[in-house]
């Protein structure tokens, strides 16, 4: 049995040597990727690795604090936005744009997470939901930023222009190094923070807020410090998003982005930062590659055209999409509550365990 002897052996980075060496070779292979596939894979990559940075960020929240949220467009909003005012009124440079913007998106979180002390459950997601909505609609409204007709992005410049020092990436197979950097850090941060008292807090109150409470766990510090690095995470992961895509208007981060989040959460596997990163890349495959061609799926693609014109409207292949997407949080609800990362335990431990 493999059993934690003492603390330092709970929080290290790598279990073995064997993990050591298998995680160098794996970031190997992410190094060099970019240069064997298509650009618009190495697109899909970027998209990817931002969606597990709000995921993890999420997953804090949800999983292990047990705080629903259904506003998480909402900070992946301010991120966006406050990175790219930032950068184009204040000529902030990027890497502090993009902290600042992570900041504020955090203090919003913090602001949201005071209803949570006496919230619950469906309530607590209602309260989320209006806070995305009422981002979604400020936005669209002050034309400031930019109203409803939305804004460009500047080139991404990670030095300082006005000492004369840039070094600009303008190309996605550029911009995937800078994403895959931040990424690793981001994740390696929310790991050694939820194997902290900070997280170990997070879990009890997920278990029991009253035996936590009793146990010493502040509630109101807590709750609220999990809203504001869940936030945090999605102001990052927003600002880096508007440099992928160049362009974001108020009615990228609607409803539908803060449940993709959540499914994101669900299907990888609640508290688990495996979880939370096989799950961003399964449903961001599906939405960019897989089901964004579904009329040319090979046997089905005929059948579902045929379906969507008798029975949905002029947008129903991208609603048969969110149905298929729909249907695969539910089955892995039912069959497989721990979500992918449960597969993955029951795989390992047939591994660990075979012949017997």
């Amino acid at each position: 049995m493999d059993m934690k002897r003492d603390y330092f052996e709970d929080i290290r980075l790598f279990e073995s040597k064997t993990v050591l060496v298998w995680s160098l070779l794996f970031v190997f292979m992410l190094a060099i990727l970019p240069f064997i596939i298509p650009n618009y894979y190495t697109f899909i990559l970027n998209l990817m690795m931002i969606y597990i940075v709000v995921s993890v960020g999420l997953n804090i929240l949800v999983g292990n604090t047990g705080q629903i949220s259904l506003g998480h467009a909402g900070f992946f909003a301010i991120g966006a936005y406050g990175t790219v005012l930032l950068m184009t009124h204040l000529y902030v440079p990027f890497i502090f744009a993009l902290i600042i913007a992570g900041i504020i998106a955090a203090f919003f979180g913090f602001l949201l997470g005071l209803p949570a002390l006496r919230l619950e459950g469906p309530y607590l997601a209602i309260a989320t939901l209006g806070f995305g909505l009422t981002i979604m609609h400020l936005i669209g409204r002050w034309d400031f930023f930019g109203g409803r007709a939305g804004i460009d992005v500047p080139v991404l410049n990670l030095g300082i222009h006005k000492l004369g020092i840039d070094l600009i990436l303008d190309s996605d197979r550029s911009k995937y190094y800078l994403f895959l950097i931040m990424t690793i850090i981001l994740v390696i941060v929310a790991k050694n923070i939820l194997h902290t008292r900070i997280g170990r807090s997070f879990v009890a109150i997920r278990d029991s807020d009253i035996a936590a409470e009793s146990m010493g766990v502040n509630i109101t510090i807590y709750k609220t410090l999990a809203f504001a690095a869940s936030a945090f995470y999605a102001g990052i992961a927003g600002g880096l998003y508007a440099f992928v895509v160049g362009f974001i208007d108020p009615f990228t981060f609607n409803l539908s982005l803060s449940v993709i989040f959540l499914v994101m959460v669900v299907v990888g596997g609640l508290g688990s930062i495996m979880g939370s990163i096989s799950g961003a890349i399964l449903i961001t495959y599906l939405q960019f590659d897989l089901l964004k061609n579904i009329s040319e799926m090979p046997w089905i693609g005929h059948a579902i055209i045929l379906i969507s014109n008798k029975w949905f409207n002029v947008v129903g292949i991208e609603n048969i999409s969110l149905i298929i997407l729909g249907l695969i949080m539910i089955s892995i609800i039912i069959f497989e509550p721990l979500g992918m990362y449960g597969t993955w335990l029951r795989i390992k431990k047939y591994w660990e365990t075979w012949p017997f």
